[in-house]
């Protein structure tokens, strides 16, 4: 019976860690994304800070990620941090001054703006651009 227990148990632990990529933070004003692992790779795109991507692998001090629209890119370790972020996911979307509808509208964004994440409360994000703008948005609204 014990067996069993800590069989379930170290399965059920396997299959956690390898359903979710880890997630990392771009914590420099603009990152280079290359088509592979070093710099002698092409120059895919650039990204602001505070971008999240969904780590997919590690080539020594290189990461393969996949950010919100599905691109796989390789940024450099140096590159990133460890902390919330969120990503725009719609158009014309309302930062608010607290976490609810009825909170004053404080300013919109756009698609693809990142911001870092601050605190939640139930549905609502607070997050900070790196301008220092804060505000509140609603998690069906990022990604």
């Amino acid at each position: 019976m014990k067996r069993c227990f800590f069989f379930m148990i170290s399965l059920s632990l396997m299959f956690a860690g390898s359903a979710s990529a880890a997630r990392v933070t771009v914590d420099v004003p603009t990152a280079n994304i290359r088509s592979g692992p070093g710099t002698q790779y092409d120059l895919l795109w650039k990204v602001e800070r505070n971008h999240p991507l969904n780590v997919i692998k590690t080539s020594g001090e290189w990461y393969q990620f996949q950010d919100f629209e599905g691109d796989k890119g390789w940024i450099q370790k140096s590159l990133v941090r460890d902390f919330p972020s969120v990503i725009v996911i719609k158009n014309k979307c309302n930062v608010r001054s607290g976490p609810g509808e009825e909170s004053d509208l404080l300013f919109t964004v756009e698609r693809g703006v990142p911001f870092r994440e601050l605190s939640r409360k139930g549905d609502w994000i607070q997050i900070q651009h790196s301008d220092t703008e804060k505000g509140w948005i609603h998690k069906s609204l990022v990604w």
